[in-house]
């Protein structure tokens, strides 16, 4: 072998060892609509609570989100607080939930998708991307409080196991509890097209027990629904109950072996909100403050960076091929229109 080429080798060789090494195998990305990023980095706003409603609302941000901030922001990474220089934002302009929805499951916006109508994507998610391969098939899940939540990953075509509204689970075995879920469900109408959130938390959490995917979805939407209807205090409970959920499913999957310590989990809203003290219960495209988002990420292979501060803007446009590259997959390169991983959650690919 000729002298160059033995040092080319010997400089690949160093730099692969240097690289540390990739640890994802499994991907849980949980998105609780319209939670705007003043609460998650703020806390509570006093400006919107009544005198009883300061009795039952938690005020700093760690009493309202303890699991994110007690464990997600210290072992992993936060973006959005738009006041410590960190970005995070929607690209489709749109600003409310079907064109998120897409946009962080397909790597772009979509100027067709203007409605939130119940109509099936035509854009491929990078869930169905992966399902298509042979070490996903059969191991993505997708679960919604939302019923649009189907349409939007187009389970009919994509071929996972897709739950969302008030359909229920039918996927095998439906278990005593899985029924009494789906019952239970059925029996507590609230909104027209969506239940509460325990409904998709516990019925996703025993497909998780059941099943074990890789690759598992989550949509809360509680959050949003209260907000539209001026209720602070619901709407601050229903994000606490969120963070509840995040650490039930997270110490759920760390007591399993196929999951511990090899799974990363991913956490955003679709969409931000107007600004206090009268358009926070509103969004879309006349509210641009509303394209404000945050996300948060927690794995084995994200290093522990915590609250990040003066940094680059990231955008819901990365997390599709952001998910994918945990897992060792380059949609971005095979979705060109897709966003660009977010590099410092992925330091196996940094050069």
């Amino acid at each position: 072998m000729r002298p160059r080429y033995i040092a080319l080798l010997a400089v690949f060789c160093l730099y692969a060892a240097a690289q540390p090494p990739h640890k994802t195998e499994n991907v849980i990305l949980v998105m609780t609509d319209g939670l705007r990023w003043q609460e998650v980095f703020k806390g509570a706003d006093a400006t919107l609570m009544t005198d009883k409603q300061q009795e039952v609302a938690p005020g700093r941000r760690e009493a309202l989100l303890p699991f994110l901030w007690q464990e997600i922001a210290k072992k992993g990474q936060i973006y959005g607080n738009r006041t410590a220089g960190s970005d995070a934002y929607v690209t489709n302009g749109l600003n409310f939930s079907y064109p998120g929805y897409n946009e962080t499951l397909t790597g772009f916006a979509d100027p067709r998708i203007r409605t939130n109508d119940k109509i099936p994507n035509s854009n491929v998610t990078v869930l169905e991307w992966l399902h298509k391969k042979a070490a996903y098939r059969g191991k993505v899940a997708a679960f919604g409080a939302w019923g649009v939540i189907s349409a939007i990953v187009n389970g009919a075509r994509a071929g996972f196991v897709t739950n969302s509204g008030y359909d229920p689970l039918t996927a095998p075995p439906v278990t005593d509890r899985i029924a009494l879920l789906n019952r239970l469900k059925g029996e507590t109408a609230v909104w027209d097209d969506e239940p509460y959130d325990s409904f998709a938390f516990h019925t996703a959490l025993e497909y998780v027990k059941l099943h074990r995917p890789r690759v598992l979805y989550l949509s809360l939407g509680e959050t949003d629904e209260w907000a539209h209807a001026g209720n602070y205090a619901l709407y601050l409970r229903s994000a606490h109950r969120v963070d509840q959920y995040l650490r039930e499913l997270w110490e759920t999957v760390q007591s399993i072996d196929q999951y511990r310590g090899k799974t990363t989990l991913i956490c955003l809203t679709d969409h931000g909100r107007g600004e206090a003290p009268l358009e926070w219960t509103s969004h879309g495209e006349k509210l641009p403050e509303s394209k404000f988002i945050w996300m948060a990420f927690l794995g084995p292979d994200t290093r522990a960076l915590g609250e990040r501060t003066n940094v680059a803007p990231v955008t819901q446009s990365q997390i599709a091929a952001t998910l994918a590259a945990l897992l060792g997959e380059d949609y971005a390169g095979a979705v060109p229109r897709a966003g660009k991983p977010i590099e410092d959650i992925l330091p196996f690919t940094r050069n």
